[in-house]
């Protein structure tokens, strides 16, 4: 089976937020028929421990880190799907970005 789409969720500081959101639009993420910009977030509490040789955005080596974030989720055009990863990685603060690509069986069913 060919997928057709994936779903690309990140998460991300919301002081980043609008230029994810341009950075997506820009590489056509969430352009589904006849409406651009289409995405879904939720706020979240992420946690991460930076280790020995990390550069984190936000707390120390060795310490345990919790913060509030936004979960990101978009629909891509698989052919479209490096350069929305791309633009999240050009406008994301951390060293480390979780992106996910998750491949869709249908959109909009």
């Amino acid at each position: 089976m060919e997928f057709r789409f994936a779903k690309l969720e990140t998460f991300i500081p919301e002081s980043h937020f609008p230029l994810l959101q341009q950075a997506l639009r820009e590489a056509d993420a969430g352009h589904i028929g006849n409406y651009d910009s289409c995405l879904a977030f939720s706020r979240v509490t992420g946690t991460w421990r930076p280790l020995a040789g990390s550069q984190p955005f936000l707390g120390s080596e060795g310490e345990l880190c919790m913060a509030e974030e936004l979960k990101v989720e978009v629909t891509v055009r698989i052919e479209t799907l490096d350069a929305a990863i791309a633009a999240v990685k050009s406008v994301h603060p951390y060293e480390e970005p979780v992106i996910n690509a998750i491949p869709l069986l249908g959109t909009g069913l």
